[in-house]
């Protein structure tokens, strides 16, 4: 049996929250980063915030909730981080949320690789039937990353966010577990 968190470029693992501020608050400093993150204004928070929120969050957080941060599997470095979140084990659904830290690091498919061994974690270590994201229409790049991971669009809330003076929309997408099978994706 392999080790079911690790992909071809990543593995996923817990990680200690002091760590993760520290990450959270370093790529926080690139506004493009938060502002594809988050439909909240970009607001740059230090180390010491981002520990303290995330010590609230892991405390009230359901069991079923996770938050791995992704490591680069050739010099172990931390890239990002993905989680699950609204976990509804008696539909079989989640929500994943993502992101890559640095900019050197996008476009090189640690998140496409992260997004696969999620959905492999989410499909059958915790038998859900259904994954899902919301994207926003400004991030082609995210919606590419996701396609490739096996989501389809779903639905979407028409200019729901204002960026810039421009008005952009929701994109919901999601994976069924029996469509991540047919693609082939390995189990093992």
């Amino acid at each position: 049996m392999t080790d079911f968190l690790r992909g071809e470029l990543v593995r996923l693992t817990a990680e200690n929250p002091e760590i993760m501020a520290g990450n959270f608050s370093r790529w926080n400093q690139d506004t493009e980063w938060a502002r594809l993150l988050d439909s909240d204004p970009a607001r740059l928070l230090s180390a010491k915030k981002y520990k303290e929120w995330l010590d609230k969050e892991l405390e009230k957080s359901h069991p079923d909730e996770i938050l791995w941060a992704i490591h680069k599997l050739d010099d172990d470095s931390i890239v990002g981080f993905i989680g699950l979140f609204a976990t509804y084990k008696q539909h079989g659904d989640t929500l994943v949320a993502i992101a890559i830290g640095e900019r050197e690091n996008w476009s090189r498919g640690y998140g496409t690789d992260a997004m696969r061994v999620m959905l492999r974690y989410a499909f059958t270590e915790l038998n859900l039937r259904r994954a899902g994201l919301i994207v926003f229409g400004y991030n082609p790049r995210a919606i590419r990353s996701y396609e490739k991971a096996g989501f389809t669009l779903e639905g979407k809330v028409r200019g729901a966010l204002l960026r810039d003076g421009e008005r952009w929309d929701y994109l919901y997408m999601g994976v069924l577990r029996e469509e991540w099978l047919a693609k082939g994706v390995l189990i093992d």
